[in-house]
């Protein structure tokens, strides 16, 4: 069995030499010659309906199936379930990647999956994501949505009820949750976890029971900050489903995009640990200062009570948040007085960047689940820690004029 890291360099490039390539190639095709119009006809029916290409069977159309997003989807899978294939290599054929435009179409069509079929009642535990909560509560995909404590999932159950939603750690205090304990409540349920901020080098969600391993590959996936894209890792069952809302939706991953996405996967391993070093040093830095009330990360005794890290992760991520004393005000002139970080949304890239939630992600949610006025969220890069350091200094400099 390959290392974590080893797999991260050469998933999905298993063809490579037979192909007589070294990089990944790129099909740039959106249609694709038919050898008839029977065998033609077959495959449109065949792909449209969720199921994988099978053998020479033609690829039709971009919409329905595309080998470079293939690819990138295979080298996924390999990735989240590295664990699983750690103790049962036969499992990971099992399961399956689909890849979509943007992490909001990943979850968008994976929630239409289940209302497809009936079930439209959703149980989902904050803190979530922006977006991801602002869908669920508009009720624009025909679900009705209750949020409930861990404790209360089994008790919140109905007749139509067809997933779990919960996301750790969760988007923006960096809450923990006990995917276990989840996946205990849930029963038979199919269990969702948002993994974005831990990616599969901190955390394997399959292997702790979930149904569903969700990821914004634009950020920690990618990496650079030039790409888009969402993936669900499932079942291959599930997986039909979700390929066939992608083809009926149009909402598969752009060719190009997928090889920059496999292009950051190599480098994944080295950059999460990289920008999760430097967010300890900066998170015992900021723990010092008195304009900050609160810090919230992973690392910290007081964020992990129940020490989640060492049960369920391999690492606490990079991604650290500050709850300021002076508020919005507070928030808003730290955020003018920084020179090297990027004030910007969206996490995970290879340069830090920090945004206010509530003004920004979260600002569509009802103003009691908002979070704080005076909470900034930080995605640590790969810059030093005495360079970042000093530049929030600067920061805290602002508030105090």
């Amino acid at each position: 069995m390959q290392s974590f890291d080893t797999t991260a360099v050469h998933a999905g490039r298993a063809d490579l030499t037979k192909l007589g390539v070294h990089a990944p190639p790129i099909d740039l095709s959106t249609t694709a010659p038919l050898i008839d119009i029977i065998e033609g006809g077959n495959a449109y029916e065949a792909l449209a309906s969720g199921h994988a290409l099978n053998g020479e069977v033609s690829t039709v159309y971009r919409r329905l199936w595309n080998p470079t997003v293939a690819r990138f989807e295979e080298a996924i899978t390999e990735l989240e379930t590295w664990a699983l294939r750690a103790r049962n290599e036969k499992v990971a054929l099992d399961f399956e990647t689909v890849a979509f435009a943007t992490g909001m179409a990943a979850i968008s069509a994976l929630i239409l999956s289940r209302v497809s079929i009936g079930l439209t009642h959703v149980i989902a535990v904050r803190p979530l994501y922006g977006g991801t909560d602002h869908l669920l509560t508009s009720g624009l995909l025909g679900t009705q949505v209750e949020f409930v404590e861990i404790d209360g999932i089994a008790s919140a159950m109905r007749s139509n009820t067809g997933l779990v939603i919960v996301e750790s750690p969760a988007n923006p205090t960096l809450n923990l949750i006990d995917i276990r304990r989840v996946v205990a409540q849930a029963k038979d349920l199919p269990v969702m976890v948002d993994n974005t901020f831990a990616t599969p080098v901190l955390q394997q969600p399959l292997d702790l029971g979930a149904t569903f391993s969700v990821h914004s590959a634009t950020k920690y996936l990618g990496g650079h900050g030039d790409a888009m894209g969402g993936t669900v890792t499932t079942t291959s069952e599930n997986a039909i489903l979700l390929r066939q809302v992608r083809a009926i939706t149009g909402g598969l991953l752009d060719p190009f995009t997928a090889y920059l996405l496999q292009r950051g996967l190599p480098t994944l391993p080295m950059r999460v640990r990289k920008q999760e070093q430097t967010a300890r040093s900066l998170t015992t830095w900021l723990q010092d200062r008195h304009e900050v009330k609160r810090t919230f990360y992973p690392g910290l005794e007081e964020c992990d009570t129940g020490g989640l890290v060492a049960r369920q992760m391999y690492g606490s991520g990079a991604m650290i948040s500050i709850d300021l004393v002076g508020g919005f005000a507070a928030a808003e002139a730290f955020c003018k007085g920084l020179k090297l970080i990027t004030h910007a949304v969206s996490l995970g890239g290879v340069d830090t960047l920090i945004e206010h939630p509530a003004a920004l992600t979260h600002r569509l949610l009802a103003s009691e689940f908002k979070p704080s006025d005076g909470l900034l969220r930080i995605s640590v890069g790969l810059e030093s820690f005495d360079d970042l350091a000093a530049d929030l200094e600067y920061g805290f400099a602002q508030i105090a004029h």
